[in-house]
């Protein structure tokens, strides 16, 4: 078995225009003084520029030089931003665009196809780091119609799938090609958001070994799905973990969809580590069971707590959940050694 990696957070909630939260070097001092080993990357240009990243390996070994100067590796890059961009309905063209470079804004085509090669580069980058995994988002051009009324048209969702499997085939191939897995954050908002999904966008990439899972607990929480239950049918293709607590408490006048309140008056919120319904210690030991072999990476998200106090307390929660595991079994001392003959004697075989 395997010991999870970690503790390790995701910058991209953090970034801001003043130290310690301006540039990757005061992001890493940062992290190092929580005590955090690792942290998962945001794509953007003052932290991790793609291109760039995908083109030289001087680069890449100045940006892991700068971690590991405060004793941090990089886990993942994230590349949710792009991802989201590969497939967007039209119903959400303007508020995505925001996501987009300039150029490409109010350009739907344009825009897609920039996301494409992002997520390529983002291929060549990660293996030049020497990670195995990007963690992102898959789109969505069936979100709007999650909800089965007014009836949707025969053909909507399978044409849906085909069309994002048409647009992510050759960014699996690329990914594949460079030994990195896409870890799909199942995520409300995205085509891909529980595991029957996840299995439907796989049957369209024919089962591709690169289509996996960035597992995230809260998300499971607000959808009210078993989120242990899903680690045992889906712990092959788990390859990265957010550590995110989430509570969910429906009353009278509302559930799951929330009523269009803000964060803090919904039934389901995202809280810091510890202060949600999270079972983290089954969790963590699932994980543990499987041979899960990634970063344990808070992502903070809280309608509460202050993002700092959130941080601080987070790296300790993951270090508190981290399962040593065991190198024999703790029944070993009573073995006796008995070889194969005794064994069938013991069973009265061979008499």
């Amino acid at each position: 078995m395997k010991t999870i990696k970690g503790p390790a957070i995701f910058l991209a909630q953090f970034l801001g225009d003043a130290p310690p939260f301006d540039t990757l070097d005061h992001l890493g001092a940062w992290a190092s003084s929580l005590g955090y080993e690792g942290v998962q990357l945001p794509t953007a240009p003052h932290i991790v520029d793609l291109e760039k990243a995908a083109a030289s390996q001087t680069y890449c070994d100045e940006v892991k030089g700068t971690l590991a100067a405060h004793g941090l590796a990089i886990t993942e890059l994230s590349t949710h931003l792009q991802g989201q961009l590969v497939a967007v309905h039209p119903a959400y063209d303007s508020l995505f665009d925001g996501f987009a470079p300039e150029a490409v804004r109010g350009k739907p085509a344009a825009r897609t196809a920039w996301a494409i090669a992002q997520m390529q580069l983002a291929a060549q980058a990660s293996e030049r780091l020497g990670l195995t995994a990007t963690a992102t988002f898959s789109g969505a051009l069936a979100w709007p119609y999650l909800y089965p009324w007014p009836q949707r048209p025969a053909g909507l969702v399978e044409e849906a799938f085909a069309e994002l499997a048409r647009r992510w085939r050759p960014i699996l191939d690329k990914l594949d090609a460079h030994g990195v897995d896409a870890a799909f954050e199942l995520h409300p908002g995205e085509d891909l958001h529980d595991g029957v999904t996840f299995e439907r966008f796989l049957e369209s990439v024919g089962n591709h070994a690169r289509a996996n899972i960035l597992y995230d607990p809260s998300h499971f929480v607000l959808q009210q799905l078993d989120y242990l239950a899903f680690i045992d049918i889906y712990h092959p293709r788990i390859k990265a973990f957010h550590v995110k607590d989430a509570e969910f408490r429906p009353n009278g006048r509302q559930g799951v969809y929330g009523g269009y309140s803000g964060w803090v008056d919904r039934a389901g919120r995202f809280r810091s580590l510890g202060d949600g319904q999270v079972d983290f210690g089954a969790i963590f030991s699932k994980m543990a069971q499987y041979d899960f072999a990634g970063w344990a990476v808070l992502e903070w998200e809280c309608a509460l707590k202050h993002p700092e106090d959130g941080a601080r307390e987070g790296a300790e929660f993951i270090r508190r959940h981290i399962i040593r595991v065991a190198d024999r079994a703790f029944d070993d001392f009573a073995g006796s050694g008995v070889d194969r003959a005794a064994v069938r004697g013991l069973m009265g075989l061979d008499r």
